[in-house]
């Protein structure tokens, strides 16, 4: 009877051992999810010139917001190489007067006295942490616990100011002294822009009290700049 039990209690220990040593990493993983979505603005200029033939077309993308700072912005425009050229600069400059910037898209191709304008939009959404799913009464891995990375993820999220460059790096090329040389001038100045007003952080301790909360969202005007010039 003791020989029986005890063959019987060396195949149980064993499995209660698999079972505390099954869990991996795999199983919490504590990784960014960046969702995105482009657009196209169909911009049109005065025929053989660089001019736009609506002269406030990037204002109202940028006061609709369907143009943002953070926004991965490249343009195409048609004409010849030197026309082209300047066309991508006259819609270029107008932007980074908003503290946006644009990269050319050589391999984008636009009708006749028009450029078109990616619109790039990424939101980033934060990792569910923290994360203490995994047992920690018996490890015997010494692998990492389900917690690790949690917080290096949440605030490399927290932090990007360009949720794209999560997807790709940007196109690289001379750097613009223009936003440089505008922040030393408003510094000089004394004309330094406040930071924006901060949100209330997802892990902010509450003060206790009454709950509350916020709701937000701002809409795109459909439209802006579209129209139509001879060949």
């Amino acid at each position: 009877m003791r020989t029986r039990l005890h063959l019987i209690a060396v195949p149980l220990m064993l499995a209660l051992a698999a079972c505390a040593t099954d869990y991996t990493k795999s199983e919490a993983p504590n990784n960014l999810r960046v969702d995105g979505a482009e657009t196209r603005v169909d911009l049109s200029f005065v025929p053989g010139s660089a001019r736009l033939a609506r002269a406030d077309a990037i204002q109202q993308l940028v006061s609709t917001g369907r143009i943002r700072p953070a926004d991965r912005v490249t343009i195409a425009a048609s004409g010849s190489p030197s026309l082209a050229e300047q066309r991508v600069t006259a819609i270029s400059r107008e932007l980074l007067a908003y503290g946006i910037v644009a990269d050319t898209s050589p391999l984008e191709t636009a009708p006749a006295n028009h450029a078109i304008v990616g619109i790039g939009r990424y939101a980033v959404t934060l990792p569910p942490c923290p994360n203490w799913s995994q047992s920690l009464s018996a490890d015997f891995t010494n692998a990492f616990t389900s917690n690790y990375g949690c917080a290096n993820a949440t605030n490399l999220g927290l932090m990007v100011a360009s949720p794209a460059d999560l997807v790709s790096g940007r196109t690289l090329a001379p750097p613009d002294g223009q936003p440089a040389v505008m922040a030393v001038q408003r510094y000089l100045n004394d004309k330094v822009k406040p930071p924006p007003t901060p949100t209330a952080s997802p892990f902010a301790a509450s003060t206790g009290g009454g709950g509350g909360g916020d709701t937000g969202g701002a809409g795109g005007a459909p439209g802006a700049g579209a129209g139509t010039g001879p060949q």
